[in-house]
C-alpha cells in the first residue's frame, strides 16, 4: 500500500475510533448513573422516575449499535477462527477478504431497510417522554453506515484490489446461482432451509465471518429469495431482539466484572481462599474453582472471570510444579462449570428470549454449578499428586483472619447480588448498578485502587463486548423469526415430541445438540437461536423450564470449552498465556467430569429446581 494511502487510512481509523468510542463510553456512564438514580428514587425516596427506564431503553439501542461498530473495528465480534488459522497464509488472505465482503454485503443490504424502518417509527411516540421512536431506531441506520466505513477501511488496508474483485466475482456467481435456482429451492419446501440456515451459515462461519453477520446474511438471503417479506422485517426483528429491558443489565455486569479486577476485589477474594486452602494437596486448584464460583457471582462474563482469577494463582501454582497445560485445562473447565452461576449473561439471555423467570434461573443455577465444582475438585485432587508442597507453610490464624477482614467487602458483593434478585428485592439491572457504585466506593475507600486512567479503556471494552453480544442476539432473533414463519418450529416440535424415551429422550438429544451448537456457535448465539424453538417443546414433554435451561446451558458450555472447535478453550489458553497444544491432552479428563455432572443433572431434576 502506498505510504500516502496508508497514512490516510490511519487518520480515518482514528476518526472512526473517536466518533464511536467516546459516545459509547459516555453512554455507559450515563446509563449507569440514570439507572442508579432511578433505584435511589424508587427505594429511598419512594418517588419512582417514570421516564428513567424509557430513556435508558432509547440510549441502550444506541449503545448496542455503537458497541457493535467498535467490536467490528477491533475485530472483537465472536467468530470461529479454527479453519482460517489452519489455512496457509496465502489462502488465509483470500478467506479474510471473503469474510470482509460478506460483512460489507450484509451491512449494505440493511442500510436502506433500516432507514425505512426509522422513518416509519417517527409516527410512534414514547409514552412517558413523548418523543418520536425514530430517535431510538435511527441508531441502526447511523451505525450501519459507520460499520460500512469500518469494513471498507479494513479492506483498503488489508486486501489487494485484484483479490477483492476476484472474491466479489465468486460471490456474485454464487448469488446468481441461488437466484436461478429459485424455482427448484421453492419446490423443495422447508428443505430449502438447509441451504440457507445450515449451508450458507456454515460456509460463512467456516471462513471466519463473525457469527452475527453469518446469521444476518443467511436470513436476508432466505427472505429475499424464498419469500415476499420486506427486508425491513429483519431490521425490526433485530431491534426487538436487542431491546429487551432485561438486557440493560448486560453492559452493567460486564463493566462490573472489569471493575472488580482493577479495584483489587477479585485479588482479595483469591488471597483469602488461598490462605484457607493453599497449603493442602491440590489446594490452589480448589482455590481456583472456589474463586471462579465467587467471581462468577459478580460479573457474569466468563472471559472477565478467568482474567480476574488466573493471573493471581498461576504463578504460585507453577512454582509448585504444576504443568502449564494442566492449569489452563482446569481454568477452561471451571469456565464451563460456572456458566449457570448468577448473574451469568447466558441466564439473563435465556430469560429475555424465552420468558423464564430470571429469579428462578438465578436460584436454579447455583446447585448444578456446585455439583460440577465438586466433581472437578475430585479430579484436581488426583491430578495434583506430584505437587511440591515442601516450601509451603500453613498460615496462622492471624494471617487467615487478616485476609478474611480484607476480603469481607469483596465477599459481600456476590451474596448481595444473588439475594437481591432471587428474593425479588430488585431486578438484575438495578442490582448491577448498585454493584458498580458499591465496587467503585470500596475500590476508592477500602482498597485504594481505583485508577481513573483505566476507566475510559474499561468503558470502551465494555461497549465492544456488549455490542458483540447484542448484535448476535438481534441477528439470531431475526433468524429465529424466519424459521418460525417457515413452519419449521412446528415441524420440529412434532418430531421431538414423538421421540422415543419421552422427556428423558428429549433431554438426551438436547445435551448432544447443545454441545455441538456450543462448539460451533458459542453460548449466547446457540441459546438465542434455538431457545425459543426448544423451550416450548420442553414444556410439551413435561420438562420443567428451569431444569431444561440448566441442561441446555451446561451442555452448551461443554462444547464451548472443548477443543478443537470450542472458542472458550482458546480464550482460557490466551488468558493463561499457554500454547493450546500443551492443554489439549489434559482437558479431556476435566470435561469427562463435567459430562458426568450433566448426566446427573439430567437424571435428577431436583438439582435444578429443588429450591424453587
Amino acid at each position: 500500500m502506498p505510504a500516502g494511502i496508508k497514512a490516510w487510512c490511519s487518520r480515518a481509523d482514528r476518526v472512526l475510533a473517536l466518533i464511536t468510542e467516546v459516545p459509547a463510553a459516555i453512554l455507559i456512564f450515563v446509563q449507569t448513573a440514570l439507572l442508579f438514580a432511578g433505584v435511589v428514587a424508587r427505594y429511598v425516596f419512594h418517588q419512582p422516575v417514570i421516564w428513567s427506564d424509557e430513556l435508558a431503553a432509547i440510549l441502550f439501542l444506541w449503545l448496542a449499535m455503537l458497541g457493535s461498530t467498535i467490536a467490528l473495528r477491533r475485530g472483537a465480534h465472536m467468530r470461529l477462527t479454527l479453519f482460517v488459522n489452519l489455512a496457509p497464509p496465502a489462502m488465509r488472505a483470500w478467506l479474510e477478504a471473503a469474510g470482509s465482503l460478506v460483512i460489507a454485503l450484509f451491512v449494505a443490504l440493511i442500510i436502506v431497510p433500516a432507514a425505512e424502518y426509522a422513518a416509519a417509527e417517527r409516527f410512534i411516540t414514547t409514552p412517558a417522554l413523548e418523543v418520536a421512536n425514530s430517535w431510538r431506531t435511527s441508531a441502526i441506520v447511523v451505525c450501519a453506515v459507520l460499520m460500512m466505513a469500518v469494513v471498507l477501511l479494513r479492506m483498503a488496508e488489508q486486501a489487494r484490489p485484484s483479490r477483492l474483485f476476484a472474491v466479489a466475482a465468486v460471490g456474485a456467481v454464487a448469488a446468481g446461482g441461488l437466484w436461478l435456482l429459485q424455482p427448484l429451492l421453492l419446490a423443495m419446501g422447508n428443505f430449502n432451509l438447509l441451504v440457507f440456515f445450515c449451508g450458507l451459515t456454515a460456509v460463512c462461519i467456516a471462513i471466519g465471518v463473525p457469527i452475527a453477520f453469518g446469521f444476518g446474511i443467511a436470513t436476508l438471503s432466505y427472505l429475499a429469495l424464498m419469500t415476499s417479506v420486506p427486508l425491513t422485517v429483519v431490521v425490526s426483528r433485530m431491534e426487538e431482539g436487542m431491546s429487551h429491558l432485561i438486557l440493560l443489565s448486560v453492559p452493567l455486569f460486564v463493566f462490573l466484572g472489569l471493575l472488580i479486577e482493577v479495584t483489587g476485589m477479585a485479588r482479595a477474594m483469591v488471597s483469602f481462599l488461598a490462605s484457607l486452602l493453599g497449603h493442602v494437596r491440590g489446594g490452589l486448584s480448589y482455590v481456583l474453582l472456589a474463586a471462579m464460583y465467587l467471581v462468577s457471582g459478580i460479573s457474569g462474563a466468563k472471559a472477565a472471570d478467568m482474567a480476574a482469577v488466573a493471573p493471581v494463582l498461576f504463578p504460585e501454582m507453577k512454582k509448585r510444579g504444576a504443568h502449564p497445560g494442566e492449569l489452563v485445562a482446569l481454568l477452561s473447565a471451571s469456565g464451563a462449570m460456572s456458566e449457570t452461576i448468577p448473574p451469568s449473561l447466558v441466564l439473563i439471555t435465556i430469560g429475555s428470549v424465552t420468558g423464564v423467570s430470571i429469579a428462578a434461573l438465578f436460584t436454579g443455577g447455583l446447585l448444578p454449578a456446585l455439583l460440577l465444582a465438586l466433581l472437578l475438585a475430585v479430579v484436581a485432587y488426583f491430578r495434583s499428586r506430584r505437587e511440591d508442597l515442601s516450601a509451603v507453610g500453613r498460615p496462622g490464624a492471624r494471617a487467615i483472619g487478616k485476609a478474611f477482614v480484607v476480603a469481607i467487602p469483596a465477599l459481600i458483593l456476590p451474596v448481595v447480588i444473588r439475594t437481591a434478585v432471587v428474593e425479588g428485592v430488585a431486578t438484575a439491572t438495578e442490582v448491577s448498578t448498585i454493584g458498580i457504585v458499591y465496587t467503585a466506593i470500596i475500590g476508592i475507600l477500602v482498597y485504594r485502587t481505583f485508577p481513573l486512567r483505566t476507566m475510559y479503556p474499561l468503558l470502551v471494552e465494555t461497549a465492544a463486548l456488549t455490542g458483540a453480544i447484542l448484535l448476535i442476539i438481534g441477528a439470531a432473533t431475526a433468524m429465529g423469526w424466519a424459521l418460525t414463519q417457515s413452519g419449521f418450529s412446528r415441524q420440529l416440535a412434532e418430531v421431538m415430541t414423538r421421540m422415543p424415551g419421552g422427556a428423558l429422550g428429549f433431554l438426551a438429544v438436547s445435551v448432544v445438540a447443545f454441545a455441538i451448537l456450543g462448539s460451533v456457535l458459542e453460548g449466547i448465539p446457540a441459546i438465542v437461536l434455538f431457545g425459543p424453538l426448544l423451550f416450548p417443546i420442553a414444556r410439551q414433554v413435561g420438562v420443567n423450564e428451569v431444569h431444561y435451561a440448566m441442561v441446555a446451558i451446561l451442555s452448551m458450555s461443554l462444547g464451548l470449552f472443548a477443543p478443537p472447535l470450542g472458542v472458550g478453550f482458546y480464550v482460557a489458553c490466551a488468558i493463561g498465556k499457554v500454547d493450546p497444544d500443551l492443554a489439549l491432552g489434559r482437558v479431556w479428563v476435566y470435561l469427562a467430569a463435567l459430562l458426568v455432572g450433566v448426566v446427573l443433572i439430567v437424571l435428577f431434576p431436583w438439582l435444578s429446581i429443588g429450591f424453587l
